[in-house]
């Protein structure tokens, strides 16, 4: 495919059922590929604990919030390797750990772009989340033992979460529209990432009813992870990530 003629790519339009679909068959990834899966659950896992442990120790327990929100824009990134074991079996391979890492550099030179620009909305969310929590807040943080109590069970906190739930739901609304298929699909073809960054769009434009019901589904196995102290993301973010290359292929012929 040449990597800058979108005609070429054909986008399909699927039933609202389908997203359960992926699920079934990244389930099915899952239980296939146990030792792969389970070496990027326990990296995702341990990120979170590290994070959280850093942020305590500096004293800025409210920053997990927009952290926490802004990991959902880059975990599309994250999940290289795992599309790559997908992929293979697929195909009837059988996938290995080495190649699941390696599984970026041939398409490196694009993957970088939508690392970039996906990065870039995560630097935007940071930002507007700062000055969400500063409008409420003011500059001085709350302190790590009364986050709960400050951020939660304040007067200003039933404003507070729901405009910063709006504001992060808008950005990660545009965000997942241009990645929901854009890196598996430049792992699988020889496309540019404005190829599959304008695909992604149209298969959410083509699909509207699905894309929402498998976003929604993309945030609630996220959070059941988060919520489980992130034990949980051992099993869901693996998930997610095959299901992820199953709708790919599902939506673009």
């Amino acid at each position: 495919m040449n990597r800058n003629n979108l005609l070429e790519v054909t986008v399909r339009s699927v039933t609202l059922e389908r997203p359960w679909s992926w699920l079934a068959r990244g389930f099915a990834d899952l239980r296939r590929a146990p030792r792969i899966d389970l070496f990027y659950g326990l990296i995702f896992t341990g990120f979170g604990y590290v994070l959280c442990l850093g942020l305590y120790a500096a004293d800025q327990m409210f920053l997990i919030l927009p952290l926490g929100g802004g990991f959902l824009l880059l975990a599309p990134m994250l999940a290289v390797g795992l599309y790559h074991v997908s992929a293979r079996l697929e195909d009837s391979g059988r996938p290995t750990l080495a190649d699941a890492l390696r599984a970026w550099w041939p398409a490196r030179g694009q993957l970088a772009v939508m690392a970039f620009v996906l990065l870039f909305a995560y630097l935007v969310w940071l930002r507007v989340a700062f000055l969400i929590f500063m409008l409420f807040f003011g500059l001085q943080p709350p302190a790590p033992e009364t986050f709960v109590n400050d951020v939660f069970l304040q007067p200003q906190s039933v404003p507070f979460l729901i405009i910063g739930t709006g504001a992060g739901a808008v950005l990660a609304l545009a965000v997942f529209a241009i990645s929901a298929i854009s890196i598996p699909m430049i792992m699988d073809r020889n496309v540019g990432a404005l190829v599959a960054i304008v695909t992604s769009v149209r298969v959410v434009a083509a699909n509207p009813r699905p894309m929402m019901l498998w976003a929604a589904l993309i945030v609630l196995f996220t959070a059941a992870g988060l919520a489980s102290l992130f034990i949980g993301l051992v099993v869901t973010l693996p998930l997610i990530a095959h299901a992820s290359w199953h709708a790919y292929r599902d939506l673009v012929d």
